[in-house]
């Protein structure tokens, strides 16, 4: 880090990409005094040349090993698709480097073991995109529970919308509608609101799980191609909290014409809902309501200024904008406030422990 920036090198980063060109550029883009990109690798030499070209970017490496060895990059960004994440993951974190990767961090339990375990030994910063847990209504809330707005907690109650997973995708969205690539609705949409959820309520005691689905085939529309469908599109999970309090989940492929976001708090003191326009817990703008003692409406719970200060409104950019924030200040300061391996593969834990009560 010559330049006292931290450099970072994509792999997956293309102008026309619908998720690092739409959120992790723009966040580097506001924090320019701690980073600059300097590298990126794509699935081709020349995939790489063309985003170079188009996002000036220094170096465009012929494959992503070269990235990974190259000594003007501190931090790897892994945002391709989850079956690459071990590989990748893998060989950055054995050549030293510090590492950003989108969740889910690897494709099943094991790998995810492998890479936490790899992270902890190399004494690296290595930093999951689980973007719900830094976002600022999510630190509120955390803060409100914390401080006992509710009381004591005696249940929760989570209900969202996948987005996908329903009877019709398009032909680049298909690998996530195959339970094989680990990208379903269960490790995505409600393992990230689960990271959330969790990160202000704490982890499960137990639980039962079912998934099910309605659809056994999907329509590709941009192809008309039908092809078969392994990801389950109906999650249904209940049980209790370690702090003792019940929970009860509902995930469906698809979107709601109601409700597509709801999550409920209730308590001995009070009670509080959480609403978005899409079961994405880490992409939706977030609603909180409460009421407490004598109150008989919801009324808005609106988080500080404070917390969204130097960052846009637009949730996608700011959340992760907020997680490269605290993974600055971790590989500054020696320090481990942004989600971790280690968190990840607390998350994965249970995402793993919901599909085993479901084929059990």
């Amino acid at each position: 880090m010559s330049s006292g920036k931290i450099r970072v090198g994509f792999i997956g980063l293309n102008p026309d990409s619908q998720w690092a060109f739409k959120s992790h550029l723009p966040a580097l883009q506001l924090l320019s005094d701690d980073f600059e990109i300097t590298g990126v690798a794509n699935s081709t030499p020349e995939s790489a040349r063309r985003t170079a070209t188009a996002l000036h970017i220094p170096h465009a490496f012929n494959n992503p090993q070269a990235l990974i060895q190259s000594p003007e990059v501190d931090l790897v960004v892994v945002t391709v698709k989850v079956p690459h994440h071990f590989e990748l993951v893998k060989a950055a974190l054995e050549a030293g480097k510090h590492v950003y990767c989108e969740h889910p961090l690897g494709n099943g339990l094991e790998e995810t073991q492998q890479l936490a375990t790899l992270a902890k030994n190399q004494r690296v910063v290595a930093v999951i995109g689980t973007q719900m847990v830094v976002a600022p209504a999510v630190r509120y809330l955390a803060q409100l529970i914390k401080e006992g707005y509710v009381g004591k907690v005696l249940s929760t109650t989570l209900i969202g919308s996948g987005g996908n997973w329903g009877s019709v995708t398009v032909a680049n969205n298909y690998y996530l509608f195959d339970k094989a690539n680990g990208a379903t609705m269960l490790t995505i949409p409600l393992g990230h609101t689960l990271a959330g959820l969790t990160a202000v309520l704490g982890g499960f005691a137990q639980l039962t799980a079912q998934l099910t689905s309605n659809f056994t085939m999907v329509k590709v529309q941009d192809t008309t191609e039908t092809k078969p469908k392994t990801a389950a599109d109906q999650i249904l999970v209940q049980g209790t909290l370690a702090s003792g309090a019940a929970i009860s989940i509902h995930y469906r492929g698809g979107v709601s014409r109601g409700t597509n976001l709801l999550w409920e708090i209730n308590g001995t003191e009070g009670d509080i809902q959480v609403t978005g326009p899409l079961g994405h817990g880490q992409l939706t703008p977030l609603t909180i309501r409460g009421a407490r003692g004598d109150e008989k409406e919801l009324t808005p719970l609106v988080p500080p200024a404070a917390l969204y200060s130097g960052l846009p409104d637009n949730p996608v950019v700011g959340n992760v904008a907020q997680l490269y924030k605290l993974l600055a200040a971790d590989i500054r300061n020696n320090t481990c406030t942004a989600p971790s391996f280690a968190d990840a593969l607390v998350l994965h834990q249970l995402l793993d422990s919901i599909e085993q009560s479901a084929q059990g």
